[in-house]
């Protein structure tokens, strides 16, 4: 399952996604992983969701970002949320050119049985290629 929230800048999505993994980690019976470009976040989060920095591991696009979503898995297979935080941001691309990334991540959260949670800034939802509007929550 994929599921995105996007708004504006400056909006509180990342607060609000800290707080979704923060009370799923309680019910949840797996693992989860918050993924941002910046640390400044990690102290939010409960001990017990891993948080990886994708400034520290040089992830620069969508091939990258696919890669190190399929290594946390190849190491821990009882992953079950995925946090992902500014994504245009961490794939350094306009967001309307990504169709293939989130069909790869649509396979991937099917494959795997993850829920994989997106923040994007947006200014208008209507603006969203329909590839995406279909995951807005």
């Amino acid at each position: 399952m994929i599921q995105v929230f996007c708004s504006k800048r400056g909006t509180g999505k990342s607060k609000k996604l800290i707080e979704l993994a923060n009370e799923r980690i309680l019910i949840s019976k797996g693992d989860s992983v918050y993924i941002d470009d910046d640390a400044r976040r990690r102290m939010q989060l409960r001990g017990k969701i891993r948080f990886i920095d994708t400034n520290e591991l040089g992830v620069l696009d969508s091939d990258s970002f696919y890669g190190l979503l399929c290594g946390i898995i190849s190491q821990n297979y009882d992953v079950e949320n995925v946090y992902v935080d500014a994504l245009s941001n961490i794939i350094n691309q306009n967001i309307s050119g990504s169709n293939n990334l989130f069909k790869k991540l649509q396979e991937f959260s099917q494959r795997y049985n993850l829920s994989i949670f997106i923040n994007l800034n947006c200014e208008c939802i209507d603006d969203l290629p329909d590839f995406i509007k279909e995951y807005v929550a």
